[in-house]
């Protein structure tokens, strides 16, 4: 039966969980569901193209009361007001999510706190919460004595409003052992399922197949990941540095990624990165375009800010190798896409790619903490393997990506935890009246501002 499918998701940027967020909608919609995304922040020039081109239909809702910040601080306390004021605005403010018709299921990820009052809002709606990762696991400076009292209440926040979720999914067998030794209580009473996030293994639909960058021959090791310090991309050019400069001949280290200049993090880290690259001698810059890489032909170590789709295609065709450097990674979209493309994959041995990349098969496995490892790594494909012995891997990794990972499959999933869902009773009665008289001053004050705003 076809359905209509509500996403409901904090910040529709460039990053993992976006990533998974528009595979999963638009798997959903190739399956014949109607699917529309809202979302409290969507820039069309720092999304992906699904998302701005037509191809989903995403909605930028509750946005008008509540900053993302307050002078950079009080994230969470924003993001889950954020998320009330958009569940609010769609449900009662406005007819919009009436307007969807009266069988809707919604799709919720990142961010719990707000499931309390969906399911007062639209209780006959069963709702699917995708868990990335505990977000009280994430939240850092926990060694402060009064971070981890600011945290306290968002922590249980976080642990009850997701026993609201008429069905609960995280991201890999790895984060289940996590969120399981977090919240026992609620593992035991509910079924964790594990769904992976997959990418779309279908050719291009359209246009010239991207042409690799002229270095290939040479060597090209590609990172790609968020500018952000628990990345530790710093990893990878330390990694590289090891290798004495007639090893490292003309390769270079291509460190693409997600960067936002609206988030200190991410201009810091780049501004430490190139500082690193300076310390250890390499010779770096900094590009945006195809244009401007390819003027860089002199450099050891380019870095590459928010890169669109048709650059990345172009610099994964172009990789000799990528390395994924974050340990304990949640689950990591990266490898698969650079497997998908034939490049082995150097990642760290803990965390989601020890489910994805295969050691020796597809790819290497090795500790963060030891630099020198990788850097073998990184002298044996540039120096010591052959060409058929890196296409071996290549082909070993395809294989292994269409076998169970392809998008397809991820929709299947979600299709039939929507439809176990639909058959379900949901959630217990009296858990919902307790959240109705829970949430009913928060309602009544979000309301309230609402007017009042809307009559300056």
């Amino acid at each position: 039966m076809k359905k209509t499918i509500v996403f409901l998701h904090p910040d529709l940027g460039i990053g993992g969980a976006e990533r998974l967020v528009v595979d999963a909608a638009v798997g959903l919609q190739k399956r014949g569901h109607r699917v529309v995304i809202f979302t409290s922040h969507c820039d069309p020039s720092h999304c992906f193209d699904e998302a701005r081109d037509g191809t989903l239909d995403v909605r930028v809702r509750g946005n008008t009361l509540v900053p993302p910040t307050l002078l950079g601080r009080f994230a969470i306390l924003c993001a889950i007001l954020r998320q009330l004021h958009l569940m609010l605005h769609i449900a009662l403010f406005t007819s919009e999510l009436r307007g969807l018709g009266p069988h809707v299921s919604f799709f919720v990820d990142q961010l719990s706190a707000g499931l309390p009052l969906l399911k007062t809002l639209a209780s006959a709606s069963p709702v699917f919460f995708y868990c990335h990762f505990p977000d009280l696991l994430l939240a850092r400076g926990r060694a402060r004595w009064w971070k981890r009292a600011y945290r306290l209440p968002f922590d249980a926040l976080e642990k009850w409003s997701m026993g609201f979720a008429d069905a609960i999914a995280v991201n890999s067998g790895f984060t289940k052992q996590i969120v399981t030794r977090t919240w026992p209580a609620l593992a035991r009473r509910r079924d964790l399922k594990v769904v992976y996030p997959c990418i779309d293994t279908s050719p291009p639909s359209g246009g010239p197949e991207a042409t690799p960058l002229p270095w290939k021959s040479a060597g090209v090791i590609l990172s790609i990941n968020r500018f952000e310090r628990k990345k530790d991309v710093a990893l990878a050019i330390r990694a590289f540095a090891g290798l004495a400069p007639s090893r490292r001949r003309a390769a270079k280290l291509l460190i693409a990624g997600g960067y936002d200049h609206r988030v200190p993090e991410n201009v810091a880290y780049h501004t430490e990165l190139t500082a690193l690259a300076d310390s250890l001698s390499l010779r770096n810059a900094t590009a945006a375009t195809l244009i401007s890489v390819l003027a860089h032909d002199d450099v050891d170590v380019l870095f590459l800010l928010s890169v669109p789709n048709k650059l990345k295609e172009t610099l994964l065709r172009s990789a000799t190798l990528l390395v994924y450097t974050p340990s304990n990674e949640h689950f990591g979209i990266v490898p698969l896409e650079a497997m998908l493309r034939g490049v082995p994959v150097l990642a760290a041995n803990n965390g989601g790619p020890t489910e994805t990349v295969v050691e020796g098969v597809t790819g290497w496995l090795r500790d963060p903490g030891a630099v020198e490892e990788w850097t073998k790594v990184m002298d044996e494909v540039l120096n010591g393997m052959g060409e058929e012995k890196l296409r071996e891997m290549g082909r070993a990794g395809v294989e292994r990506v269409r076998g169970r990972f392809a998008d397809v499959q991820m929709a299947e999933t979600l299709d039939g935890i929507f439809d176990e869902m639909g058959a379900g009773k949901g959630i217990i009665s009296d858990e919902l009246l307790f959240a109705i008289g829970m949430i009913g001053a928060v309602v009544g004050v979000l309301c309230a501002v609402w007017i009042i705003v809307k009559n300056l």
